[in-house]
């Protein structure tokens, strides 16, 4: 528990960099930029995004229960788990978000440049939200109109990230479990694309990089504590003799 807890941890570590950097050199979101790469990190947060992430819930489910097959047992309990600390997550982001109250930063543009009072804003519903960016950016050429939908769409509050939380936990966890299985693509996959959303919610003016790091601090606690109630309950989830063997042959062929 303790070897996956450290590895967990040193991802995390690993993940803060993009907002650590992003905040020492005080960059600050504005609308525009090369369309095609906003609109490529746009699909990578469409990943995440309902109803795609169930989608990419069940794929990484099932390669991560193949990978883990040697301990079956004990992955299909991790996985239950885990389902379990996702939605326990997205709860803790819901609540954090109404007590903090934080507005995204595409809200704080539009007070500075359409006039639009951030309290007045956010004591709307969210579907008159929704209208109200709609109708403020009619004819704005510097915002696409998918990246208005998108804002239509993701009228809540910023602090911390959902869609950070979700893809730092699948990450970590493969950083815990996958890496020391010598899975090291599948790991590298799941980084990169885990800062490809981080990176994505920055650039598209959804979040702060605050909303980032605390993001990756409580998927780190989610997992590690997933990973701890796993063993404690269904079993070990360290390498049997048999799955060392597979990994020598398996490394053997490379």
């Amino acid at each position: 528990m303790l070897k996956i807890a450290k590895r967990t941890a040193g991802g995390a570590i690993v993940l803060m960099l993009l907002p650590l950097a992003v905040w020492l050199f005080g960059w600050h979101w504005q609308p525009g930029g090369n369309d095609g790469l906003l609109k490529a990190l746009f699909w990578v947060t469409e990943t995440v995004t309902a109803p795609w992430g169930i989608l990419t819930s069940l794929i990484l489910s099932a390669w991560f229960l193949w990978c883990l097959r040697f301990r079956l047992k004990a992955a299909v309990g991790l996985f239950i788990l885990l389902s379990a600390a996702i939605g326990i997550g997205q709860a803790i982001k819901s609540s954090i978000k109404e007590q903090v109250q934080a507005p995204r930063p595409f809200v704080v543009w539009l007070e500075s440049t359409h006039q639009i009072d951030e309290k007045y804003f956010y004591s709307l519903d969210r579907k008159q939200r929704s209208a109200l960016v709609k109708e403020q950016l009619l004819d704005q050429a510097l915002v696409p109109e998918w990246l208005s939908k998108h804002w239509q769409f993701e009228t809540g509050f910023s602090f911390p990230s959902g869609h950070t939380m979700f893809a730092a936990m699948w990450a970590l966890l493969g950083v815990g479990l996958l890496w020391p299985r010598r899975h090291y693509k599948t790991v590298a996959v799941l980084m990169i694309w885990a800062f490809g959303v981080m990176a994505s919610r920055l650039m598209l003016g959804m979040h702060w990089p605050r909303d980032l790091a605390m993001a990756i601090v409580i998927s780190w606690l989610l997992v590690t504590l997933a990973s701890w109630l796993t063993q404690r309950w269904f079993g070990p989830l360290t390498i049997p003799p048999q799955e060392q063997q597979e990994i020598g042959e398996r490394e053997g062929e490379q």
